[in-house]
C-alpha cells in the first residue's frame, strides 16, 4: 500500500500510461519540477520498474514509484485507488492503445473503449476523495486533436465495423468532451479537469494508426507537462489546450452530448 502521507511537502502526481514514449516523458518533466513526488500507474512490472529507474536518473528525484494495474478494468481501478492512501494533487490520464482488431476486456467491453475512455472515467471518480484532499488538485486528459467519429448509440463497435482510426478519434473525441463533464462536477471539491492535445511523437500508439511523428517524446509532454504543474492547469477548467495555447472546443460545448456521454459511462 502507497502511504502518500509520507513527504506532506512534496506534491503528489499519478502518470498513466507512464511506460510509453510521452507518458514517461510526462512523468520525467513532473519529477524535474521541485516539490513533486510522482507515481506510475502501469500495467507491465517489468516496463514500469524499468521507466522508475530511468526517471530517477535523469531527474535526480528519488521520490518516483509506480504502481501496477489495468486501466481497461474496473476492478483493477478500484483496487488501486484502495491501495493509494491520502492527498493526490496530480492526476494525469495518459493511459491509451489502438488495437488493430477489436477485442473485448474480461469484463466483456471492446478494449480501446475501455482502457481510452472508461479508463479516465473510472480512475477520476476512483481517486475523488484523494484529489479533494490534495485540493487546490487537478485532473489533465490527454486527449487529441485527432477527435471525432462518436456514435453515441454503438460506443464498442457492435454494430459498425470495428476501425482502429476510428475507434481512436471517438475515444480522444470522448474525453474532452468527458473532461467537461467532470469539470462541472469537480469544481466544487476544488479540482480542475482540463485536455491538452500533445505533441506527434513516434510511438506504438501512433504506429499502430499508421501514422509517425516528428516531436521527440519530451516535446510531446511539453503540454501535459505544463498543465500538470503550471498555475494555468488550476486556474482554468473544462478547457482543451494544444501546444500550450487555449483552443475552442466544439465537442464540449455540446451539452446535450456531453451529458449524455457521462451517463453512458456511469452505466458501466
Amino acid at each position: 500500500m502507497q502511504d502518500m502521507t509520507r513527504d506532506q511537502d512534496h506534491r503528489l502526481a499519478l502518470v498513466t500510461g507512464a511506460t510509453g514514449a510521452i507518458g514517461k516523458a510526462i512523468a520525467l518533466a513532473i519529477a524535474q519540477q521541485p516539490g513533486y513526488r510522482v507515481v506510475l500507474l502501469c500495467r507491465n512490472p517489468r516496463k514500469a520498474d524499468q521507466a522508475v529507474r530511468e526517471i530517477i536518473d535523469e531527474s535526480g528525484n528519488p521520490r518516483v514509484s509506480h504502481e501496477i494495474v489495468d486501466l481497461s478494468s474496473r476492478q483493477s481501478i478500484e483496487a488501486v485507488a484502495r491501495r493509494l492512501q491520502g492527498p493526490v494533487h496530480v492526476l494525469v490520464n495518459n493511459a491509451a492503445i489502438t488495437p488493430r482488431r477489436r477485442q473485448e476486456t474480461s469484463e466483456g467491453i471492446e478494449l480501446q473503449f475501455a482502457t481510452n475512455v472508461l479508463g479516465y472515467f473510472w480512475l477520476t471518480r476512483a481517486l475523488l476523495d484523494q484529489l479533494s484532499a490534495g485540493a487546490p488538485a487537478r485532473v489533465v486528459n490527454v486527449a487529441s486533436y485527432w477527435a471525432g467519429d462518436m456514435d453515441l448509440d454503438d460506443l464498442e463497435f457492435k454494430r459498425r465495423p470495428y476501425n482502429n482510426n476510428t475507434a481512436y478519434r471517438q475515444s480522444k473525441q470522448a474525453n474532452r468532451m468527458l473532461t467537461v463533464a467532470l469539470a462541472r462536477r469537480l469544481g466544487d471539491l476544488g479540482v480542475t479537469v482540463n485536455a491538452c492535445h500533445p505533441g506527434d511523437v513516434s510511438s506504438n500508439l501512433s504506429n499502430n494508426l499508421g501514422f509517425g511523428g516528428h516531436e521527440s517524446p519530451r516535446d510531446g509532454a511539453r503540454t501535459p507537462a505544463w498543465l500538470a504543474t503550471d498555475a494555468t492547469g488550476q486556474q482554468e477548467t473544462a478547457k482543451y489546450f494544444e501546444h500550450m495555447q487555449m483552443r475552442r472546443c466544439p465537442f464540449g460545448e455540446d451539452s446535450e452530448k456531453v451529458e449524455a456521454l457521462y451517463q453512458a459511462c456511469l452505466a458501466y
